[in-house]
């Protein structure tokens, strides 16, 4: 094993193209290119994600290499998002990231997105084990209890929508721009959490379930319009607010259950949704009232990042974790 352990890290799972270089778990650098032009479509199209891949993809691993003061020989290792994703973007990373191990004769690490996002938290930080996180996407939302650095249960997970997704239609429904999460985040800190009650579904064990909350916010917005075409103006904020707590308050039902029953006080959050105010808020103030050790990522980590690619490949390539060249992305995979 080398003296110094480089790893570059490559994120193309969905409309960000990221190259990350980590040494020995720390990060060197973190380059992100994002896509505006799903901007105009409401949501992600997938071909057009994968174009903007193929054209970020080589001059984002040059400047994170740059950053890191590097040159491609010093590199150990070359991690990649393997799945889940959209296929198409996750195919532009594999074929760039085998290609470039090949040519170096350095190792292919293969990586579990969502392992990576809960891995974010070592990145500045050392939760102890067993440790329980709640990963919050756009596309999934899992409470997750981990023994170690790879050994991680999924204790339960939405059956539906995730809490991201969730987010961005109500948001869509209000008439927001996409990606419409972050500004029902905003609008929600001006409005009361109180004024409008949404139902919170009712899940066995640790599932969740947020296709309930959408449909009846989009009942609930068809009949008051029809009483006052200006009634979204009036009300947006208090409407954010509702929702939003509405949402957190699933989630962190759910959480507390897991660390009640489980006997944990390492409790932390990861994924995109974790960049969210009023959830930051709440887990702080769940842990100070039960004594709780709370990890929340920085907000460069929370968001695709190439940065949590590479420390899950750091640990991946500590175990001699390896692929081989015949690995396939795939849209949908199992925990890992």
């Amino acid at each position: 094993m080398p003296k110094q352990i480089n790893i570059l890290a490559i994120e193309s799972s969905c409309d960000e193209t990221s190259a990350a270089v980590v040494r020995d778990g720390k990060v060197l650098s973190n380059e992100i290119a994002t896509q505006q032009v799903h901007e105009r479509f409401g949501g992600v199209v997938p071909e057009l994600a994968s174009r903007a891949h193929m054209q970020n993809i080589v001059p984002v691993v040059d400047a994170a290499l740059t950053d890191a003061g590097l040159d491609k020989k010093d590199i150990s290792g070359v991690a990649f998002t393997q799945a889940p994703g959209l296929l198409g973007s996750l195919l532009v990373g594999a074929c760039f990231a085998k290609a470039f191990a090949q040519a170096l004769n350095v190792p292919l690490i293969a990586v579990h997105h969502m392992q990576a996002h809960v891995l974010a938290h070592f990145i500045d930080d050392s939760p102890e084990f067993p440790f329980l996180c709640l990963t919050v996407s756009g596309g999934h939302t899992q409470i997750v209890l981990c023994r170690s650095h790879l050994d991680m249960e999924v204790l339960g997970e939405t059956i539906d929508d995730a809490a991201g997704e969730a987010f961005d239609k109500v948001a869509k429904m209000l008439g927001l721009p996409y990606p419409g999460g972050p500004l029902v985040d905003k609008y929600a800190a001006m409005g009361d959490p109180m004024k409008f009650k949404f139902p919170i579904a009712e899940m066995k064990g640790y599932s969740f379930s947020f296709s309930g909350i959408k449909t009846s916010v989009l009942y609930f917005l068809q009949a008051n319009k029809k009483m006052n075409p200006d009634f979204i103006e009036h009300n947006l904020y208090d409407i954010c607010a509702s929702v939003q707590y509405t949402i957190i308050k699933t989630l962190m039902t759910k959480l507390k259950k897991a660390a009640k029953e489980h006997g944990i006080k390492q409790v932390g959050i990861a994924g995109g949704v974790s960049a969210n105010s009023g959830l930051r808020k709440a887990i702080n103030e769940t842990g100070a009232e039960l004594g709780w050790k709370v990890y929340i990522p920085k907000f460069e980590y929370c968001t695709d990042n190439a940065a949590m690619i590479g420390i899950t490949g750091y640990y991946k390539y500590l175990k001699g974790n390896f692929a081989d060249m015949s690995v396939s992305p795939t849209a949908r995979a199992t925990w890992q």
